[in-house]
């Protein structure tokens, strides 16, 4: 450990359980602040690199943010519409209420693909 740590949980063995959650609450807080720096600034270096080679970041790393990467943007279209209500599912997921009813009454699945 480092000497803060050291010195942190020396601190943190001299309080109650309630005034610990608290500072951890806090060390939180604090702990989000530093990440949105260091990401900052590791963008920051990345884009200095890049630019150093005569390329954008977005050239790099094929542009955009990561999370949500490798799935499709729009809607999935439904499978499966019910004859009578219309209802409709996408084959996704757990079946829904109506389906399972519909294969609980002997009814085959492949009845309801659009």
């Amino acid at each position: 450990m480092t000497d803060h740590t050291d010195e942190i949980v020396k601190l943190a063995e001299d309080m109650s359980y309630t005034e610990i959650r608290q500072a951890i609450g806090e060390l939180e807080k604090v702990m989000r602040s530093k990440e949105k720096e260091a990401k900052k600034q590791a963008q920051e270096e990345l884009k200095a690199t890049a630019a150093k080679y005569g390329m954008s970041l977005e050239e790099l790393t094929g542009g955009g943010s990561r999370s949500g990467q490798g799935r499709s943007s729009g809607k999935v279209p439904p499978k499966y519409r019910h004859p009578d209500t219309g209802k409709t599912w996408t084959g996704r997921g757990r079946k829904p209420k109506w389906v399972q009813e519909w294969m609980d009454s002997g009814r085959d699945i492949e009845e309801l693909r659009i």
